[in-house]
């Protein structure tokens, strides 16, 4: 029998946390009162010296990846994570009201629907079962970019510290991602999580972080503007990277259901 290798503990040993966090604090995006965000990774306040003035959207594909008209995402609770309530169902009914609050705040800007259904379901929404914190902050909620695949909307307890008014403004941050926007401050660049930018606007912008973190009448002009041009078919990409219009997991499998052997004619 081969000797196992062993490791001496001196190897494996943890740095000091306070220096750990240090060491990290520029990848880490905290937005407001040591929030932090994980949907995106962090760039800088000032990509390439441009303007802090342009909306930002996900390139990290090599595409600018945004949702096809007429799309509905549909959405469910994940049952097993309600149970950290005293009152599952009371709970739901809580972050049925919350989740609808964050949509709204986007007003007709919205490029989607959403739907709560069980079945076909393109992403669920999820309560951790413990905070996600460390000495740079909490991450209150972390969301996705628009794809094909299921998702998670993921709510850590912390959030619910919060007050009514920040818990809507963290979750319309995080639905900012679901639309295909990147963090205000994301590198232009950057290989591993490269974003082109759209239009103009104040530094004030819900996908800002700071003080600056605030859902503004511009965010949802340049929002609109961006799915209008695009639908329109006047704009097929963002300063040469190219768009492509996503459809979700549900779209597919309805199609499935609907064209396969089995399918019910209903014509």
């Amino acid at each position: 029998m081969a000797k196992r290798k062993s490791y001496s503990n001196k190897a494996l040993a943890l740095r000091d946390p306070k220096e750990a966090a240090e060491a990290i604090k520029d990848k880490v995006h905290i937005y407001r009162k040591n929030a932090v965000c994980e949907t995106d990774s962090i760039g800088y306040a000032t990509p390439e010296n441009r303007s802090p003035t342009e909306l930002v959207v996900d390139a990290s594909e090599g595409f600018v990846p945004l949702w096809a008209p007429d799309v509905t995402l549909r959405w469910r609770f994940q049952e097993n994570s309600m149970s950290i309530f005293s009152d599952p169902a009371g709970a739901k009914n809580a972050l049925r009201q919350l989740f609808a609050e964050s949509i709204l705040a986007w007003g007709d800007a919205v490029p989607v629907r959403f739907a709560e259904r069980q079945d076909a379901w393109d992403f669920e929404i999820v309560v951790a079962p413990q905070e996600n914190c460390s000495i740079n902050g909490c991450t209150l909620a972390r969301a996705f970019f628009p794809d094909a695949g299921r998702h998670d909307l993921v709510i850590y307890p912390t959030m619910f510290q919060q007050d009514q008014a920040e818990m809507v403004e963290t979750l319309a941050h995080e639905i900012g991602h679901i639309f295909g926007l990147r963090h205000f401050f994301a590198k232009v660049s950057e290989t591993a999580w490269p974003a082109e930018v759209f239009g103009t606007h104040s530094k004030f912008s819900i996908m800002n972080y700071g003080q600056d973190s605030e859902l503004t009448p511009t965010d949802r002009d340049d929002l609109a503007s961006l799915y209008q041009a695009v639908w329109s078919g006047a704009m097929s990409n963002v300063n040469g990277t190219p768009i492509e219009l996503m459809r979700p997991f549900s779209h597919f499998r309805l199609a499935d259901e609907t064209s396969g052997p089995f399918a019910m004619d209903f014509a």
